[in-house]
C-alpha cells in the first residue's frame, strides 16, 4: 500500500475527548438554502448556540443579525423587513444591515441605543453562509464553489439533514470507507482498499478503490456508476478521493481515469452551544452521460438510493453520540491511520 503522509499528523494522538473540541468560528458555515430566503423576508436560524436572523432585502441583498432585539431581547425575526432594515415587531426599533440601531420611534434619532451583532453573510451556489468568528478574516476565507453544483455537465440534488451528533463524527464517517458493511442491504458486500492518504495543517485526504465481494448493485447505485463503467472489470480503475478542507468535506469518485462520475460537497453547521447537533448541508452531483435525458429518467432511483445511504449514516453517528454521552468521554479506539491523521487535523483546527 502506497502512503504519502506527514507522520507527525498520523502519530500525534487526538485528545482524550475529541467530541468536546468545538468547530472553529473563524470559517464560513452554511445556514440556509437560498431558495428558502425570499425577497423582503427573513429566517430564524441557530449557529453555535446563538440565534441568528438571515434577511434578504426586496432588492436581493442578504445580511445576518443577532436574532435578539437590543431592547427586550425578543427575536427580530418576529418583526418586518423594509429595504435593508429590520424593525422589531414589539416596539418598532429598527436596525440596518450592519446591526446599528437607526430608529427608536418614540425617542427620535438623536437618542439611539447600542445595536445588535451583525454576521458577515455570503451566498454561493444556492447556499447562504455566515461567518460566526472574527469578521476581519471573513473576506479572505469565502467559499468560491461548492463541488460540482455550478457545473452544467452534472445533475445535482440537495443533501439536508439535522443530525444529533458532533460534527467530528460526520467527518470521520465519510472519511472511513471501511464502514461499507453498514450499507450491505443497499449495496451488497463492498471491500474498500486504501490507496494512500496525506495530511497538512488544515486538511486531510484519503483515496480508495473498491471491489464487490457479494451481492449486486441496486438500481440507484447502478444508475450513478453503471452508465460510466468500463465493461472489462479487470482493467477498470475506480478511485474515490475524500478530503477534509477544514471545516468542509468533499468526495469525488472517478472511473477509468475520466472525470468524476460522482461529486459530493458537505458542510456541517453546529446548531447548539455544546455542538451535539449539526445541520448537514450538501450537494450530490452525478455526471450526465452522453445519451440525453437518461440520467433524468433514473433520477428517482438515485434519490431513493442516496437517501437510504444517508439515513443509515445519520442513524449510526447518532448512536456514536449517544454512546459518548452515556460514557461521558470519547472512548474511540481508532486503528486506521487515515482516521488518526484526520482526527489530528480536527484537533488542531478546532477550539
Amino acid at each position: 500500500m502506497l502512503q504519502s503522509v506527514d507522520m507527525r499528523d498520523a502519530d500525534t494522538p487526538a485528545p482524550r475527548d475529541l467530541r468536546r473540541i468545538g468547530a472553529h468560528p473563524d470559517h464560513w458555515y452554511p445556514i440556509a438554502w437560498s431558495r428558502e430566503l425570499k425577497p423582503g423576508k427573513m429566517l430564524a436560524r441557530s449557529i453555535f448556540g446563538e440565534p441568528v436572523v438571515v434577511v434578504r432585502s426586496a432588492e436581493g441583498q442578504v445580511f445576518a443579525l443577532e436574532n435578539r432585539c437590543a431592547h427586550r431581547q425578543v427575536p427580530l425575526s418576529h418583526g418586518v423587513v423594509k429595504g435593508c432594515t429590520v424593525r422589531c415587531g414589539y416596539h418598532g426599533w429598527a436596525y440596518d444591515a450592519g446591526g446599528t440601531c437607526i430608529d427608536v420611534p418614540y425617542l427620535g434619532r438623536e437618542r439611539l441605543p447600542n445595536g445588535v451583532r451583525a454576521y458577515p453573510a455570503h451566498e454561493v451556489d444556492g447556499l447562504v453562509f455566515v461567518f460566526p468568528g472574527n469578521a476581519v478574516l471573513a473576506d479572505a476565507r469565502r467559499p468560491k464553489a461548492l463541488g460540482a453544483k455550478a457545473d452544467r455537465s452534472y445533475k445535482t440534488r440537495e443533501l439536508n439533514r439535522e443530525v444529533a451528533a458532533h460534527y467530528t463524527f460526520m467527518h470521520e464517517n465519510l472519511f472511513d470507507m471501511n464502514h461499507q458493511f453498514l450499507h450491505r442491504r443497499q449495496m451488497g458486500m463492498i471491500k474498500a482498499s486504501c490507496l494512500g492518504f496525506e495530511s497538512g495543517e488544515d486538511w486531510s485526504e484519503v483515496r480508495y478503490t473498491f471491489d464487490r465481494t457479494a451481492g449486486s448493485a441496486s438500481i440507484g447505485e447502478g444508475a450513478i456508476l453503471g452508465m460510466m463503467r468500463a465493461t472489462d472489470a479487470a482493467t477498470r480503475k475506480d478511485r474515490m478521493v475524500i478530503r477534509t478542507d477544514y471545516p468542509h468535506q468533499t468526495l469525488t469518485f472517478a472511473m477509468d481515469d475520466g472525470d468524476p462520475v460522482l461529486s459530493v460537497w458537505l458542510g456541517y453547521a453546529p446548531l447548539d452551544k455544546d455542538q451535539r447537533t449539526n445541520r448537514t448541508f450538501g450537494y450530490l452531483s452525478v455526471k450526465r452521460p452522453k445519451v440525453p435525458l437518461v440520467l433524468d429518467a433514473v433520477w428517482p432511483f438515485i434519490t431513493m438510493f442516496t437517501e437510504l445511504i444517508f439515513r443509515e449514516d445519520k442513524e449510526i453517528v447518532e448512536m456514536e453520540q449517544a454512546a459518548h454521552d452515556a460514557q461521558g468521554a470519547d472512548w474511540n479506539n481508532e486503528v486506521f491511520p487515515p482516521i488518526k491523521a484526520l482526527r489530528a487535523v480536527l484537533q488542531r483546527c478546532g477550539v
